[in-house]
C-alpha cells in the first residue's frame, strides 16, 4: 500500500486516480500516524517553498515522515515542491527541508536566453537518465523517456551521486533524485502518460531497504 501525505499542498486526487487506473494499492492521509507506519509514501506538492514546509509542520508530518523515512527506512517518492522538499533550502524562501538529500533549489536563471524560453517552465521535456536505478531501470527500449513538468525552481544537488536525471530547460538541471529509499522528481508521473505510468510502476515495485 502506498500512503500519499495529504497537507493540503498537492494534487493528491490526481495521483490516487492514476494509482487507480494502474491498480496499484493507495490511499492519502492526514493522520500523522499513518504516515509513520506507512508501508511506502509518495509526498505531492505544488507552490512555495516554505508553505509547504509551515504545512508539514502544522500537520504534524515532519517527525512522523523522519522516523519512517531516517528511522525505519520508509520508500519515499517526493513529487515537484514534494522533491524540493526533500532538500536542505530554497532561494524561494527562509525554513529549511527536510535535508534528507544535500542541496537547493533555485530558481532559473536563463542568462541571455536567446531561445527566448520562459520561466516558470510548463510543458513536456526529456529526461537523460544519469545511470540506470530503480527509477529509472536500465530497459531495452531506446524511447526517449517524457514528462510533464510545471516549476520556477530547480534543484541543485550537492553530491552527482544523489542525481538520477537530468532534463534541459535553457541549462541542464537535475530532475530526478534516488539514494537509498529517497526518491525525487520534479515532474508530474500522475500527468505524464505512459511514461508517468512506468515511473509509479518502477516505484510501486521498490523494495524495502
Amino acid at each position: 500500500m502506498i500512503t500519499v501525505v495529504d497537507c493540503g499542498i498537492g494534487n493528491v486526487g490526481s495521483i490516487l486516480n492514476m494509482m487507480r487506473h494502474l491498480d496499484i494499492p493507495a490511499t492519502s492521509t492526514t493522520d500523522p500516524e499513518q504516515v509513520r507506519t506507512a508501508q511506502k509514501l509518495i509526498l505531492p506538492g505544488i507552490g512555495a517553498f516554505d508553505n509547504g514546509m509551515s504545512r508539514l509542520a502544522s500537520h504534524g508530518m515532519i517527525k512522523p515522515l523522519n522516523d519512517a523515512v531516517l528511522g525505519r527506512r520508509t520508500p519515499v517518492l517526493g513529487i515537484c515542491l514534494g522533491m524540493q522538499l526533500l532538500l536542505d533550502s530554497s532561494t524561494e524562501g527562509n525554513l529549511p527541508g527536510l535535508g534528507w538529500i544535500k542541496g537547493r533549489s533555485v530558481k532559473f536563471d536563463l542568462g541571455t536566453n536567446p531561445d527566448r524560453l520562459r520561466v516558470p517552465h510548463m510543458g513536456w521535456s526529456e529526461i537523460t537518465p544519469a545511470r540506470p536505478g530503480q527509477l529509472f531501470p536500465a530497459t531495452a527500449s531506446n524511447e526517449p523517456e517524457r514528462f510533464y513538468f510545471v516549476h520556477s525552481y530547480h534543484v541543485q544537488c550537492d553530491s552527482d551521486a544523489d542525481v538520477a536525471g537530468t532534463a534541459r530547460h535553457g541549462i541542464t538541471f537535475h530532475a530526478a533524485v534516488e539514494r537509498g529509499n529517497i526518491f525525487g522528481v520534479q515532474f508530474h508521473p500522475e500527468k505524464s502518460h505512459r511514461f508517468g505510468m512506468r515511473l509509479l510502476t518502477s516505484f510501486a515495485r521498490v523494495g524495502a531497504c
